[in-house]
């Protein structure tokens, strides 16, 4: 954390004590960000932000209120914290509300070599002239690729800094880099649309933005003469990008906010089977150069490594500090700043590797679906029902035999984690939330 940083934040911090608050603690975000879309060769979009926001919360006892501004001039920020002790001094009392322990706070910031020093440096012509790379390989990989909804590179540099009424601070920074491709493939008057990407902590470890655009038009290729199916009831295969929805639909229904309001299909389940033994399911905030790592929560707590599931156990919910007392529990170090508030985010969530290879759990199937899509929402967090619109293809006798659209998968999520029957080796952290390959023994695929 820069010192023109920490001096802002104790700057609000005493002011707001000494309005009459009797704690508070400030958030406070600086990012950059680039972005250049170009479609059929041609630049389409440049776009270049700077974002400053301040996050504040005050407390008056067991009362508290939140404010958040983008605006750090001195007469903003003596606005801001006025009316944000004002309105903590006449707010109803919370027996829950309250900043963690001061004895619980971070004592060391780990480096987790989330910033890129000189990755941002490119100029914008050289940052155009990836994206336009990325789409000329997917429109050069297939003749049947005929079209580009464009492609993209985008960097974002960021400075995060904390700190408590307590006397805590503290700071770090992260890069982030991305390339994505969106062609469009036809064939006797139908048109496939399909899309690729990598994103890196530091510019040199993004994939070949070739190799992106290449990848993005084969997805679009083998959509093509997709059909429906007939409704039915067989192995459903997920791809990695799909199964990585499993994942967040389980760590969604883990988090404090979900239980304490009796939202969640997990209430009640902490210490019981909810999986497959295969299902191991763990959050690293620690992985060094991780997408979603980071050295402290935002509340200041140390960031570690939670086993959400394992070996198919509920193990542990994903809390703050303030959903842990509504629940009687301790804080898993998940809390994360949303605008103004405090809510619960994971870092890096990923469900492990199994041993099989995706294309032995493919072969092992004589009938089923291979989803590389899902469209919509139907994921009911109280019941955990699930149904949702899927792209993907159809296996018969262990191979891929046609590409498969407008269906709809179906299920309960608890039945689908026990009916795990497969997972591939082939985890590959491309997002903050990542899994292999995932096969569920039968699954209702309704098409006509």
């Amino acid at each position: 954390m820069s010192g023109i940083d920490a001096d802002l934040l104790v700057s609000v911090l005493k002011r707001a004590t000494g309005l009459g608050a009797t704690a508070a603690d400030g958030f406070l975000v600086d990012e950059r960000h680039f972005s250049a879309t170009v479609r059929l060769g041609e630049v389409d979009t440049v776009t270049h932000s700077h974002d400053q926001r301040l996050s504040l919360r005050v407390f008056a006892g067991r009362a508290s209120a939140a404010a958040s501004t983008s605006d750090l001039s001195p007469d903003s920020l003596e606005r801001v914290v006025a009316e944000a002790t004002r309105l903590a001094k006449i707010t109803a009392e919370d027996p829950h509300a309250g900043l963690p322990d001061p004895a619980e706070l971070t004592t060391s910031i780990p480096d987790l070599d989330l910033a890129d020093a000189g990755g941002h440096d490119l100029a914008p012509e050289a940052k155009i002239d990836i994206a336009r790379r990325a789409e000329a390989a997917a429109l050069a990989a297939d003749p049947r690729v005929t079209n580009s909804e464009g492609a993209e590179f985008w960097d974002r540099q960021a400075r995060y800094a904390y700190a408590t009424s307590s006397g805590f601070a503290g700071g770090y920074r992260t890069s982030s880099f991305g390339i994505t491709a969106s062609p469009v493939a036809a064939q006797n008057g139908e048109m496939q649309r399909d899309a690729w990407y990598t994103t890196a902590r530091k510019r040199a470890a993004l994939d070949d933005p070739a190799a992106v655009g290449r990848t993005a038009a084969a997805r679009a290729v083998r959509r093509l003469g997709a059909r429906k199916v007939k409704t039915t009831e067989v192995p459903v295969i997920f791809d990695p990008e799909t199964a990585a929805t499993l994942v967040r639909a389980i760590a969604s229904a883990a988090a404090g906010p979900s239980l304490y309001r009796r939202a969640s299909f997990l209430l009640d389940r902490l210490g019981t089977k909810i999986a497959a033994p295969s299902v191991t399911i763990v959050d690293d905030g620690l992985r060094p150069g991780g997408l979603g790592s980071r050295p402290f929560d935002g509340e200041g707590l140390a960031t570690r490594r939670t086993v959400l599931v394992s070996e198919g156990v509920l193990q542990s919910y994903l809390l703050d500090s303030y959903s842990a007392r509504k629940l009687g529990l301790a804080s898993t170090h998940h809390a994360a700043r949303d605008g103004a508030g405090v809510t619960v985010a994971t870092t890096n969530l990923m469900l492990l590797p199994g041993s099989a290879r995706p294309e032995d759990l493919i072969a092992s199937v004589r009938e089923g679906f291979y989803v590389t899509e899902l469209i919509g929402f139907g994921v009911n967090g109280v019941t955990g029902d699930y149904s949702r619109g899927a792209v993907g293809l159809w296996i018969e006798n262990g191979a891929f035999a046609y590409p498969v659209e407008e269906v709809t998968i179906a299920g309960n999520l608890l039945d689908m984690l026990a009916r795990v029957d497969g997972i591939g080796n082939d985890l590959v952290l491309r997002d903050r939330t990542a899994a292999p390959t995932v096969k569920i023994a039968r699954m209702v695929v309704a098409g006509d």
